[in-house]
């Protein structure tokens, strides 16, 4: 019984630290951060578990004493979760492939059939965040969040995952009960140490042989989107300062303030005190979101100037919801939706035009609303907007950093007929996105 026992905690100890050294593989994070993979990168993907798991079957079956190493229908079931119904099922023909060749037959097809298991239940998933959460603790916010009748998702996923989990176990030990051990290995405890927490160990070791993996690579998964979110705000604070701080808006500005300052010398006060504002937004350090309002006072601050610019031609409407200013979002993203709507859609319409900012909040997600009455975007140019436009494409990134899949963006627009830009993503009063 004490042999089990420590057999159980090594095991543990072993793909915690399988995890944590083959994450150190740039490939195989790049594979991991990925959601959406194509064919060969699920190839790939299935060969990095096979790689893993596959050695500790192995080194299971040359090394008698090393019960501890074949984690096999753990691996399995972290392709299928991780990589879809290709990867798993690939996974778990690959990984079974030594105890095939040792006449563990049945091995094969269950390997292959608990792969398409964790496939199944990626599909059950609709924001694929829910699996990278999921905890090697129970979830007790189920109970919770059955009284509210809300966020039942995350803690809905954790309890299907804890039954799919002991029904594999179970099926691994009655075919191997089945086949009185020979064909198929199993932790099950001998007759005579067989009780309910000898069971129930064995258990608990599966599950935590699932669920830390998932622990230790997502965190590694959200350094990565951290950095990757650090690159992209960089980039969109380098795009705005290269579009607005140069010769050509310089100029401009500079030619207003000199034209103001004998007939109207206080809006031409006011117009410096705006390019300042602008400058020092741009080239101090920021942090990766920022509350609504801030946002909005630098939106107001670009157009006040181009306002002075167009004159009457350039109008800006406001229409934000007042529970939403404290509100945070990824900083500057809605300002180069707003130099795209002056830029490409009114400056070279003859009447000038209208840009709407709008913003709400409901079911818990936050809505924003970026209009104009411009001329609009041809179809040929729409339909490739949200990954060739510059500052579009850059938002869209960032948001796909910052929410994963669970964010939504998209443009309408006609020749002639304005466009529309429109975002949502869930609400939040901190800082920080997890």
């Amino acid at each position: 019984m004490e042999q089990l026992f420590i057999t159980l905690l090594v095991r543990v100890g072993v793909v915690a630290s399988l995890a944590s050294l083959f994450v150190r593989f740039k490939s195989l994070r790049q594979l991991l951060v990925q959601e959406d993979r194509t064919l060969g990168q699920r190839l790939q993907l299935a060969l990095w578990f096979c790689a893993m798991f596959a050695s500790g079957v192995e080194l299971r079956i040359r090394r008698k004493s090393y019960d501890a190493a074949d984690l096999g229908l753990e691996g399995s079931l972290l392709a299928g979760l991780l990589g879809g119904y290709v990867t798993g099922m690939i996974a778990g023909l690959l990984i079974s492939l030594p105890a095939l060749i040792n006449r563990e037959y049945p091995t094969f097809p269950f390997y292959a059939g608990v792969g398409l298991l964790g496939g199944m239940l990626r599909d059950l998933v609709v924001n694929k965040d829910d699996i990278w959460r999921a905890s090697p603790l129970l979830d007790l916010r189920l109970v919770q969040a059955l009284r509210e009748r809300r966020n039942l998702a995350q803690p809905f996923f954790n309890l299907v995952l804890l039954i799919s989990i002991v029904i594999s176990e179970y099926l691994r030990e009655a075919v191997a009960h089945g086949f009185k051990s020979t064909q198929m290995f199993s932790l099950y405890p001998a007759p005579e140490y067989e009780t309910w927490w000898s069971i129930l160990a064995v258990y608990a070791s599966v599950y935590f042989a699932v669920t830390l993996p998932l622990k230790v690579w997502n965190s590694t998964r959200n350094e990565i989107k951290l950095e990757e979110q650090n690159r992209l705000l960089t980039e969109a604070r380098l795009q705005a300062l290269t579009s607005q701080i140069n010769p050509h808006f310089l100029f401009n500005t500079l030619n207003s303030v000199s034209s103001l300052i004998r007939i109207d010398p206080n809006r031409a006060r006011q117009m410096i005190l705006k390019l300042s504002s602008i400058l020092r937004r741009l080239l101090r350090k920021h942090e990766s979101m920022a509350r609504l309002r801030d946002e909005l006072e630098f939106i107001d601050d670009y157009l006040a100037i181009e306002l002075v610019r167009f004159g009457d031609k350039l109008r800006f409407e406001r229409h934000i919801d007042p529970n939403t200013l404290d509100m945070f979002i990824p900083s500057m993203l809605l300002q180069p939706l707003v130099e795209n709507s002056v830029k490409h859609g009114l400056s070279t319409k003859v009447e000038g035009g209208t840009i709407r900012i709008e913003t709400s909040v409901a079911g818990g997600r936050l809505h924003l609303r970026i209009e104009d009455d411009g001329v609009g975007i041809p179809e040929h140019k729409l339909a490739r907007m949200l990954d060739s436009g510059i500052g579009v494409s850059n938002v869209r990134e960032r948001l796909k950093v910052l929410f994963g899949s669970n964010y939504r963006m998209w443009i309408d627009s006609q020749p002639g007929g304005g466009t529309r830009i429109a975002i949502e993503f869930p609400e939040t009063l901190v800082a920080q996105v997890s």
